[in-house]
């Protein structure tokens, strides 16, 4: 659950989740606000009545609060009230009023409507979501870094590097792929725990062997301090103390000094722990606590006699009903126990006349009678007092028991984020063993330079050794822009994904697919990839491809990575083209971008480009052609393409025979008509666009109707099947056809010349 309330530019967001005590808070700018929410993506959402809830939140519950809650004062009180502190410096936000503010919204809340999760709360943290790199809703998704599609079903990123032994390790592990570093020195730190865990064959397996015997701890301590854990979540805690404890062992004695051992410090074994539950709780309880069989013996010698008092009088009643059949010889009688009447002797009618004069008549049945035997009774009154104390002294002894433990709730909780770290740490190093990825170089630079760069899901979905490595060369001072260009189902969009997820692991502090990689760090990655429409919002494929460009354009910096994917193909051909090259020139030329990019299209007229643009480089897929077929390649090659093989990849789709046949025709028509024709010049500048106007303007003669043009002309018009014509065919011909209106403005005979 979370908390948001804003004033002027910025924001309070505080978050809580109950299940594991986790409980932070942190102030952001406005503007972070949506990402920040994106990447928590909380059930229920808290915000103040009258603002409305913020943008782009997807299945969330939205709870408005009071605007009283809106007090600075009462929120700072009620934080230093519920952690018995006069101040709030020890946790960080004493100096963020806004981060102060919804952290009491939360706390509020909870009292409110569940108090018992006020007692599992940890002490509030407050973090900064400046010391990590923001990834928008966007490019989580593009990227596929949790989910597939629009969450689909599938392999994402996560999936690939998840290896995780535990559920702590696992919730770690996705906190860092959302969150890639931006500080050097934190990422090198971590890179230096992979690299020791990578390097290590031996310790790496023996620490996953002893993880697997690791359960959730955080989440059992929480159930621990509330007073809800089962005896089975005890011993699978003392399971994981013992696990922990092995792993400590074997790292503190790899390298005292090492990376894994740094992150040691402050952590314990917790041997006296281990100790209490394997002393105090049975190794196979049954039962619920209360019932006798949850509480060790040997741990209360009060439990034990009550145990062995009750045990007795049950095996004297055990062995009543066959004493009692020697003694009065009545085969028939049966000894039993009711809720009502507790123990009875029954005796069958038949047998009535045997009854002895010691049985008291109790219950008198259709069938025979029911008696007590002073014996009986005492022995009665014994098991169902016993009962009674068993049960109270049991769950009392089981509280303490529990209270015992959350007492070094602190040193639990430590161990818990350590053994979390290391899980994380291992998986990344396994991964990387198994995928033969390589550590990065990272610096402070402006350059990206990879070689044999693979996409991390892609090539774990293809044949072992098929996946085809690329390279990739960005600089902001040289090679800015690489233009790719090449047909559909060549490997474009692949290509320029997988730069974008080698950087986001490089920055994660993981290796990464490729034979070598050197990293300037980024401080944003964003990208405008594939296409669909928003109908919550009304709005068009087209109209979110343009809001998402322009969100790119407006907030990226010089030290960003832009991934663009066919930017304007949701519109008409030249305003799609217009769009691509505005944009890709506005990239380039604005001192406020000049940001590394990576812009795929299929207006392979955006080749032009690179002469006239200093720091844009042209590249494309290769693609062998024999006998009308293609072969992708998949290999990125210098160089722009000067075809599309739109219909190539249409026959490998399956289109009918005919309609493939009927589309090279057309496209051979267009193709000869276009070299007839004066271009059409999308590329112009401004200068020779104002030249062309004036002319036009110059030429005041009548023009003649099109439908009133020279016979050839007319046949061309005439012979058209429109009906099959797609709309960028007919797109083309029209502007084909007013180019050559417009040249021949001066008399119908020269019309269709």
């Amino acid at each position: 659950m979370a908390a948001v309330c804003v004033q002027d530019d910025v924001a309070g967001l505080s978050y809580v989740d109950i299940s594991t005590g986790e409980f932070r808070t942190t102030q952001v700018p406005i503007e972070g606000l949506g990402p920040e929410l994106d990447r928590l993506s909380p059930a229920e959402l808290l915000t103040i009545q009258g603002t409305g809830p913020p943008p782009g939140l997807d299945g969330c519950s939205i709870t408005e609060m009071p605007a009283s809650t809106f007090r600075l004062d009462d929120a700072r009180g009620r934080l230093m009230e519920h952690y018995e502190v006069a101040t709030l410096e020890a946790f960080g936000c004493d100096h963020l009023p806004m981060a102060v503010l919804a952290a009491g919204m939360v706390l509020d809340y909870l009292e409110d409507t569940q108090k018992s999760a006020l007692a599992k709360l940890s002490p509030l943290a407050t973090y900064s979501t400046g010391s990590y790199m923001v990834l928008d809703q966007q490019t989580r998704r593009n990227l596929e870094l949790f989910q597939v599609g629009r969450g689909g079903t599938g392999t994402s990123l996560l999936s690939i590097l998840d290896l995780t032994r535990t559920s702590m390790g696992g919730r770690l592990l996705r906190r860092w792929v959302g969150q890639p570093l931006l500080e050097l020195e934190d990422i090198r730190k971590r890179q230096d725990s992979v690299s020791q865990l990578h390097s290590n064959l031996h310790l790496r397996e023996r620490v996953m062997s002893q993880l697997a015997h690791v359960s959730d701890i955080e989440r059992v301590l929480n159930r621990v301090r509330s007073g809800m854990a089962v005896p089975r979540e005890l011993l699978g805690l003392k399971t994981s103390l013992e696990a922990g404890a092995a792993i400590i062992g074997l790292i503190g004695s790899d390298e005292v000094d090492s990376p894994l051992g740094v992150l040691l410090k402050g952590v314990r074994t917790l041997e006296e722990v281990v100790v209490l539950i394997d002393q105090a709780i049975d190794p196979e309880p049954s039962g619920q606590v209360g019932e006798g069989r949850v509480i060790a013996g040997g741990f209360s010698q009060e439990l034990d006699d009550l145990r062995s008092g009750s045990r007795n009088a049950h095996e004297y009643i055990a062995g009543l009903e066959q004493r009692e059949r020697d003694r009065s010889g009545i085969r028939g009688l049966k000894v039993g126990y009711n809720k009502v009447f507790g123990y009875y002797i029954e005796v069958s009618k038949s047998n009535l006349g045997q009854v002895p004069e010691s049985y008291v008549r109790r219950q008198t049945l259709v069938g025979g009678e029911r008696y007590i035997t002073p014996e009986l009774k005492e022995y009665e009154s014994l098991i169902l007092n016993a009962r009674e104390h068993i049960e109270r002294l049991e769950g009392d002894l089981y509280r303490r028991v529990c209270g015992q433990i959350a007492q070094e709730g602190k040193a639990i909780a430590s161990l818990a984020d350590f053994l979390a770290h290391i899980d994380a740490l291992a998986s990344l190093a396994e991964v990387a063993h198994r995928q033969r990825y390589v550590r990065p170089d990272l610096d402070e630079g402006d350059s990206i330079e990879i070689r044999g760069g693979r996409h991390p899901v892609v090539e774990n979905m293809v044949t072992a050794g098929t996946y085809v490595p690329n390279d990739c060369s960005l600089s902001s001072g040289d090679a800015q822009m690489v233009l790719l260009t090449g047909p559909n189902m060549a490997g474009k969009s692949t290509y320029i994904r997988q730069v974008a997820l080698i950087v986001l692991l490089a920055q994660v502090g993981s290796y990464v697919p490729a034979d070598s990689a050197s990293i300037g760090l980024v401080d944003r990655v964003f990208t405008r990839v594939g296409q669909q429409d928003d109908l919550a919002t009304g709005q068009s494929t087209f109209m979110v491809e343009m809001v998402e460009t322009a969100a790119i354009l407006n907030q990226a910096t010089p030290r960003s990575l832009v991934v663009l994917d066919e930017v304007g193909r949701g519109t008409s051909t030249y305003d799609g083209l217009s769009i691509a090259r505005a944009a890709a020139e506005y990239i380039h030329n604005s001192p406020r971008l000049g940001c590394k990019t990576l812009f795929a299209t299929h207006y392979h007229e955006m080749i032009r480009l690179a002469g006239v643009l200093p720091r844009v480089r042209n590249y494309n897929v290769a693609v062998a052609e024999e006998d009308g077929r293609i072969v992708f390649l998949h290999r990125i090659v210098p160089g722009g393409a000067d075809r599309s093989y739109g219909i190539h990849v249409a026959q490998l789709a399956g289109l009918p025979r005919s309609v493939v046949n009927r589309a090279r025709e057309v496209l051979e028509d267009l193709e000869s008509q276009g070299s007839d024709s004066t271009p059409v010049r999308p590329f112009e500048s401004p200068q020779g666009r104002r030249r062309s106007k004036g002319r036009a303007d110059d030429e005041s003669g009548a023009q003649m109707p099109l439908f009133g043009a020279q016979d050839k002309v007319v046949e061309q018009i005439l012979s058209l099947d429109v009906a099959n014509m797609t709309p960028l065919e007919a797109m083309n011909l029209l502007y084909d056809l007013q180019s050559k209106a417009r040249e021949n403005q001066s008399g119908p005979s020269q019309l269709g010349q």
